[in-house]
């Protein structure tokens, strides 16, 4: 699918979202280097390629079992509660939401075509997938019961609530614009052009910004989200995939992917006032999601390349392990709580949506 004429860099990096049927890696030994004081809790890593969840311990930076049974997931989230994590499958057009102790499917649902990312409002009371190919957005209420779908228009693809409630911030690729949903209203309210094609968001503590990822060219800015317009715009060394705020909003992490013939190798640090590169972290082969914990001590990135996700210590900026996954992993997504035990692996399965519901195109690969 061509985006833009010319966007070389969306098309390279699109391979963090192609089909390989290829199984996820067998749960990885304890790595070495891994630092003392290890942050409780669970890390969930969507390997599109690899068809399956798999579920980190983030004390022991082990893998604790991998989930299949989600075909293509490019996404995924914890919800607000911790009990439950939603994935999208990409092949069927389906949303899926799993019990975090039993790893064991609770509810699914039909999607728009192309379904992206999916995220819940901060009370836990509402979900959203993005529907890259059939450019809307699909809202659920409680248990995934659909609620409605909100024409964008385009190709929305990466988004996120804003801690406040009030807005959905969500990064059209397609159109190249942010834009802007109200969340108690779920309508449309403005698109803020960015002048290339958005993968996706993050959102400040106080709700008054949101920082977008630019694939072409390569960079990421700053948008009002009272004025509506762009604030600040800075470059990073390579198209920049997922983007993630420290608890505090001072720093931002862009994970610059770039392409598989010339993959980035770091995350960027972005000072959020200034909106200046204050450093770069060294990561694994084409780094793509990012997730920090909440005391903003590690964070976590998946590498689509190597198949591995780095561990970060923030303070000092190092990588401190590197956990081999599944098969071209893309979302990630923490949980305060330490992952239950399990089988190695186990599988779900998802139900099958109506012809109508399903479908999934080439939407870039990002975020």
């Amino acid at each position: 699918m061509v985006i833009v004429a010319g966007v070389v860099a969306l098309v390279a990096v699109a391979a963090g979202c192609a089909a390989v049927d290829d199984p996820a890696a067998e749960p990885s030994p304890p790595p070495s280097g891994l630092s003392a004081g290890g942050i409780e809790g669970a890390v969930w890593v969507a390997n599109e390629g690899g068809h399956s969840l798999s579920v980190i311990d983030a004390a022991t930076s082990t893998v604790v079992t991998t989930v299949e049974g989600i075909e293509g997931p490019h996404n995924v989230q914890v919800g607000p509660a911790g009990d439950r994590v939603y994935a999208v499958s990409g092949h069927t057009g389906m949303v899926a939401a799993l019990d975090a102790s039993t790893y064991r499917l609770a509810n699914a649902a039909p999607a728009g075509a192309g379904p992206s990312h999916v995220v819940l409002t901060p009370d836990g009371q509402k979900t959203y997938v993005t529907n890259y190919d059939a450019g809307s957005v699909s809202v659920y209420r409680a248990d995934l019961a659909p609620s409605g779908v909100i024409s964008v228009g385009g190709g929305p693809h990466g988004l996120r609530p804003s801690p406040d409630g009030t807005t959905l911030v969500v990064a059209n690729l397609k159109a190249g614009t942010v834009d802007l949903i109200d969340a108690r209203t779920d309508t449309k309210v403005a698109a803020v052009p960015v002048d290339g094609p958005v993968v996706q968001v993050a959102v400040s503590p106080d709700s008054r910004y949101a920082f977008a990822s630019v694939s072409t060219p390569p960079s990421v800015v700053k948008i009002d989200l009272r004025a509506r317009v762009v604030a600040g715009r800075t470059e990073v060394p390579a198209a920049p995939a997922q983007v993630y705020l420290t608890p505090d909003g001072r720093s931002l992490l862009s994970a610059d992917q770039g392409s598989k013939e010339k993959p980035g190798t770091a995350l960027s640090v972005i000072d959020t006032a200034t909106m200046t590169t204050a450093g770069s972290i060294a990561t694994g082969s084409g780094p793509h999601g990012v997730v920090i914990d909440p005391t903003g001590q590690r964070a976590w990135v998946t590498n689509v390349y190597d198949a591995t996700v780095s561990v970060i210590d923030l303070p000092t900026r190092a990588t401190v392990a590197t956990i081999d996954v599944g098969k071209q992993p893309n979302g990630i997504s923490f949980a305060t709580r330490p992952p239950a035990p399990g089988a190695a692996r186990m599988t779900v399965v998802i139900p099958t949506p109506s012809a109508a519901s399903s479908g999934h195109g080439e939407h870039g690969g990002h975020g």
